[in-house]
């Protein structure tokens, strides 16, 4: 099963980052998800039950998160969701676990402040521009023509 879902929550461990053999980065942790309703005979707000997901980031999602998100902190998770049945022999249980497409601070509890990650691109030796005289000498001709 995979579906689209967005959920607001609580980061419930130390976010654990790792990259593999392959050199793919890696990052999970465990989200707290409870609902809220407003309780009018009890006239205060009261906790519904705890929701809890296994959140898994690739690429630079997962680098990003492994250096922004910590134990604690609200966060807002959009991904895909799968659910799953297993059985290691001694125990069977469930798994609930969001890719994770976009991950981000919930501003309904707090600010934070944006930095945004600039990719370099690696160069090729074949796009490298032409030495400092061919260059010269090519602005002098257009400049002629």
């Amino acid at each position: 099963m995979s579906e689209n879902i967005s959920v607001a929550g609580l980061v419930a461990t130390t976010p654990r980052h790792l990259v593999t053999q392959d050199g793919l980065p890696i990052t999970s942790f465990r989200l707290a998800a409870s609902s809220r309703r407003y309780d009018r005979q009890q006239s205060k707000w009261v906790d519904g039950e705890t929701n809890w997901y296994t959140v898994t980031s690739f690429r630079q999602l997962a680098i990003n998160c492994a250096s922004s998100i910590n134990k604690g902190e609200r966060v807002l998770v959009t991904g895909k969701l799968h659910i799953r049945d297993w059985d290691n022999g001694e125990r069977a249980g469930t798994s609930v676990e969001i890719e994770a497409d976009h991950i981000g601070h919930d501003l309904m509890w707090g600010s934070a402040a944006f930095t945004r990650t600039v990719l370099v691109a690696e160069t090729d030796p074949v796009d490298e521009p032409e030495s400092e005289s061919e260059n010269s000498k090519g602005k002098k001709e257009m400049a002629t023509t």
